[in-house]
């Protein structure tokens, strides 16, 4: 059984009904080790910076930044992504679908993940440990 969730973020909604323009990314600076996959019940919220790079919010605060290999034409633009999975997980291997939702929902390009890299605001302390 095949899984299909789609990611519309709630920035989306929020920058549709306002006249201002969408507030620009807050820079991130890496804050560990890649990884191949996360488990997708802990995505709280994910954030579209541009063609190339979503940022995922976990739900214990994590921000894991994916960037893909190659641009996904419309990616930014149309600011919501779709995947399919038999796992309950979102891995490197797996590939996001652009979902335009002008005129009914309708898939864009196929653009494939890469690694999820832990990330945090540039100029953050890292936390001791």
């Amino acid at each position: 059984m095949r899984k299909s969730i789609a990611f519309l973020p709630a920035m989306a909604l929020l920058a549709a009904c306002s006249s201002q323009p969408p507030r620009q990314p807050q820079p991130m600076a890496p804050a560990g080790d890649p990884l191949s996959c996360i488990q997708t019940n802990r995505i709280r919220s994910t954030q579209i910076v541009d063609d190339q790079t979503v940022d995922f919010r976990m739900s214990d605060g994590t921000i894991l930044r994916n960037t893909l290999p190659n641009n996904c034409p419309g990616l930014r633009m149309a600011n919501a992504f779709s995947y399919s999975s038999s796992q309950p997980r979102l891995c490197s291997v797996d590939v996001i679908r652009v979902l335009n939702t002008s005129g009914g929902p309708r898939l864009g390009a196929a653009c494939g993940l890469g690694q999820f890299v832990p990330v945090k605001p540039a100029g953050e302390n890292a936390p001791a440990g």
